[in-house]
């Protein structure tokens, strides 16, 4: 399995939001897409699956161009988990899941006994099999994003596509899922493109790692290479300090503004500039 991204532009009416995009992901790696908010990563992402048509140059899916797939040979291909799913109506999750067989349906096809064990198999994989009879308006948010990476599975994919799968979750369900995409890359042989914010994870997690500037590449390459003190300060505008973590000695992001703010709560002159004169406060009026 292989993903080349070959000299892609993509623009809005007149506004250039892709500017000459190179890239290559195989199975078993992970690439990570970060950069600040109106960088291009989720259009980038878009681009991969058909969602928006590059201006110039191609997207190829083990050389094929992925132009020339329908809709279809496209979902059989690439599964997409989106920034934002939201699903009103109170589907089950198994049914959420077996949505993802469409691609392997004929227009009036019903499922079949191949439909539903794909649709066990992927909840047991996102360790939901249990939930399968609850309503999606009745689970949590890490059940829920669950369920819509087992409704991509269900299409057996080779490429994942994932913008910002760990949005509005907590720390412990961030690990989680972000742990469960990378036993799907080793296990299962997937290219995983994925779109983060959170550079320490993005460094813990992705094999190679892209970060993008209005549009172009900056810089790509190994995340111990490309999120650097040098390269975050250029083009977010933060400086930041970068250390190991103590156990399994993961890179740690760390904004100087945060360490200030710390130092500044701690030291004894700041809690006494907290506490105003007692003139003050008699002369204040409620």
């Amino acid at each position: 399995m292989e993903l080349k991204i070959l000299d892609l532009s993509f623009s809005y009416n007149s506004t250039k939001t892709l500017d000459n995009i190179v890239l290559k992901i195989k199975g078993r790696e992970i690439l990570c897409i970060i950069g600040p908010n109106g960088s291009g990563k989720t259009t980038l992402l878009k681009c991969m699956n058909k969602k928006l048509k590059p201006t110039t140059g191609t997207v190829l899916v083990n050389d094929i161009n992925i132009l020339q797939m329908n809709r279809k040979e496209v979902a059989k291909n690439i599964g997409v988990v989106p920034q934002v799913s939201t699903v009103s109506f109170p589907f089950t999750v198994y049914d959420l899941v077996m949505m993802g067989r469409y691609s392997h349906k004929g227009r009036f096809d019903t499922e079949n006994e191949n439909d539903r064990a794909v649709v066990y198999q992927c909840l047991a994989r996102t360790g939901i099999e249990h939930m399968a009879d609850r309503l999606i308006t009745e689970i949590s948010g890490g059940e829920y994003q669950k369920t819509i990476i087992a409704r991509a599975l269900a299409q057996q994919p080779e490429i994942l596509l994932l913008d910002e799968v760990t949005l509005h979750l907590d720390i412990n369900h961030q690990i989680e899922i972000l742990e469960l995409v990378k036993a799907l890359s080793e296990e299962n042989n997937f290219a995983i493109v994925m779109v983060l914010h959170d550079l320490s994870l993005a460094a813990r997690y992705s094999t190679k790692t892209i970060m993008l500037q209005k549009g172009r590449i900056f810089a790509y390459g190994r995340p111990e290479d490309v999120i650097s003190v040098e390269n975050i300060r250029d083009i977010y505008d933060t400086e930041v300090e970068i250390g190991r973590s103590s156990k399994g000695n993961y890179l740690n992001v760390i904004p100087l503004s945060i360490i200030r703010n710390v130092d500044e709560i701690t030291s004894p002159t700041m809690h006494h500039s907290f506490r105003p004169p007692l003139s003050d406060l008699k002369s204040q009026k409620y």
